[in-house]
């Protein structure tokens, strides 16, 4: 598997990828599991809506303990982060997912994955960074107002020491595009490697690396929306 993902087809000039291609399906299964958790709601909740609901008390939960009163406006980012990319990463661990063959010009008799995980996409890790980092700069701004913002950076006491201080935290924001993205980006690529690796020396031996790369694509859902959150928290805080 190379890093780029591979271009099926173009639209109009834009290139549709295996990886643009599974991100369309995680957007259909978001979609369906709305619909479905709407019209199932009950007072006598079943087997799913459980499921549901534990996963929202969870991380309502812990944004409420962690942020507190900014709860209403951090939540929606981190369980619209956590659901997508763990969706995605799940998806991507169903045995078959990329043995699925499409063939291009220039593909070859072998053709190219038409599904792949759209978390080992750089470019899709990317998107989610810059998403996440822009929606935390802008949620401080507008919960702490522009001046207590740029003071996060810029302060007059102890100039010198301050002013190196705040350098680090602004450069530290851009740092936040590459650890965001390559975090994610390198265990789910990483764990695609090692389950294609495995399935052609013996399919049989991938069974306990399919329950890891499940365990690590749940927990790497996890840790980007718990890190969106408490970068959230920090920006919506006045400095002192």
């Amino acid at each position: 598997m190379q890093i780029a993902p591979d271009i099926l087809f173009t639209v109009a000039g834009f290139p549709v990828t295996n990886t643009v291609v599974a991100t369309i399906i995680t957007d259909i299964l978001l979609l369906i599991t709305a619909f479905v958790i709407k019209k199932a709601v009950s007072l006598k909740p079943g087997t799913f809506q459980n499921l549901i609901e534990m996963v929202i008390d969870y991380f309502y939960g812990m944004t409420e303990e962690t942020a507190g009163k900014k709860v209403s406006f951090i939540y929606p980012w981190v369980v619209t982060f956590f659901l997508f990319i763990a969706i995605s990463n799940l998806v991507a661990q169903i045995p078959g997912f990329e043995s699925i063959r499409f063939h291009t010009l220039t593909s070859g008799e072998e053709g190219v994955p038409l599904f792949r995980a759209a978390t080992s996409d750089l470019n899709t890790t990317l998107a989610f960074a810059v998403i996440s980092v822009i929606a935390t700069n802008f949620l401080g701004i507008r919960h702490i107002g522009i001046k207590a913002y740029i003071s996060k950076f810029i302060s007059f006491k102890m100039f010198g020491i301050m002013l190196f201080v705040g350098l680090l935290e602004f450069a530290n924001e851009f740092i936040k595009f590459l650890s965001f993205s390559f975090r994610l980006f390198g265990n789910i690529f990483a764990g695609e490697r090692v389950l294609a690796t495995m399935y052609g020396i013996f399919p049989l031996a991938a069974l306990p690396f399919i329950a890891l790369e499940f365990m690590v694509a749940l927990i790497q859902a996890i840790v980007f929306a718990m890190l969106t959150m408490a970068f959230m928290h920090i920006m919506s805080d006045k400095p002192h």
